[in-house]
């Protein structure tokens, strides 16, 4: 089949299509991926080898400013009337969408053309652009068991989880290193309140056992060196981790953001973890309480996410391997996604 997948925006649209993206390829499809130019030359990188490419102009309409929505929505119907022709002349069997304002002039395209269309949710809530395009979808796949937010209608909605990276399957229910190891990563862009309240958190508590791995802003890195070297804390602070999945795997607790990625990584391998949406972000804040009703971890709020509380419940934590074992168990969830993805498309 000659499949189309949509994408754009961030990495958190790329990575998962990319994933796919090879699944099909793989199983003898013929893959084109249309793509924004934020995210151009990562798709290029990533794509498999023989797919082919297309731009589309687009970006969000989230912004304030009455001239730059319209100056977006512009750029939006001026890809999705290039598209639509497109089809005309490359009719493809199948659209997959995976989210963001990049992904809608295709979705569009494939409604006028009947061609089957499927929409990805990376979040556990659903994001602006994907209930905008649902409209025009035969089935919704998304990343948690339950999202809210999802318009009534006639679309179908199947949980089919979200790809991740090899390395992380590979290490898909590795056991606790057990040595009271804790992992703080704000993302690609640190987070200030982690690098504020984790040091002066850890720094007040008796039991000074605990072997921090936090990742940071570069310009914050040597303040925090010095921070635990002063407070005799055994600390490895770095701004960038080249091993992800190696990081959340040799950590007992993961102190993190709610990213759709981050919190689907925790679970593919199985790490407890506190999580502190970002207070901006509502799909954050959904993703964070998905993953606590697990069990696998605490969802707080950056209000409540003080030196104080955080000194307590770590030292509860790990003071009690046994709860953190537990913890783990329940965060864990099986991830198959890829396949199940691939399967829903070519059935």
């Amino acid at each position: 089949m000659k499949i189309w997948i949509a994408t754009g925006g961030t990495g958190g649209h790329v990575y998962p299509a990319l994933s796919v993206a090879e699944c099909l390829h793989a199983r003898g499809h013929k893959i084109t991926i249309s793509c924004d130019g934020r995210v151009r030359d990562m798709v290029r990188r990533g794509a498999p080898s023989g797919a082919r490419f297309a731009h589309v102009w687009a970006s969000g309409v989230g912004a304030k400013n009455r001239i730059k929505q319209i100056w977006a929505l512009t750029k939006i119907a001026v890809s999705a009337t290039a598209l639509t022709l497109r089809f005309m002349l490359f009719r493809p069997d199948r659209v997959v969408a995976f989210g963001g304002y990049a992904s809608v002039p295709a979705v569009f395209a494939a409604h006028v053309w009947h061609i089957p269309t499927f929409l990805h949710e990376q979040n556990a809530a659903i994001g602006r652009a994907n209930k905008f395009a649902m409209r025009w979808v035969e089935t919704l796949m998304t990343s948690f068991p339950t999202v809210s937010g999802i318009p009534n209608g006639s679309t179908r909605v199947v949980y089919t989880g979200l790809p991740v990276r090899q390395d992380f399957l590979r290490l898909s229910g590795a056991p606790l290193p057990g040595e009271s190891r804790l992992l703080i990563t704000g993302g690609s862009l640190g987070a200030q309140i982690l690098d504020d309240v984790v040091p002066t958190a850890i720094a007040s508590m008796k039991n000074k056992k605990i072997f921090i791995t936090h990742q940071t802003r570069p310009e914050n890195v040597e303040r925090l060196q010095r921070f635990y070297a002063e407070n005799k804390i055994r600390a490895n602070v770095l701004s960038f981790i080249h091993d992800m999945a190696g990081a959340i795997a040799g950590a007992d607790l993961v102190i993190g953001r709610s990213g759709a990625s981050t919190v689907i990584e925790l679970q593919t391998i199985g790490r407890p973890a506190i999580l502190v949406p970002l207070n901006i972000n509502p799909d954050q804040a959904a993703n964070a309480a998905s993953f606590a009703k697990t069990g696998g971890g605490f969802a707080i709020e950056q209000s409540k996410f003080t030196p104080r509380w955080l000194s307590s419940t770590l030292t509860e934590l790990f003071d009690n391997p046994s709860r953190l074992e537990k913890m783990a168990t329940k965060s864990r969830v099986e991830n198959n996604a890829v396949d199940l993805i691939c399967d829903e498309i070519t059935k």
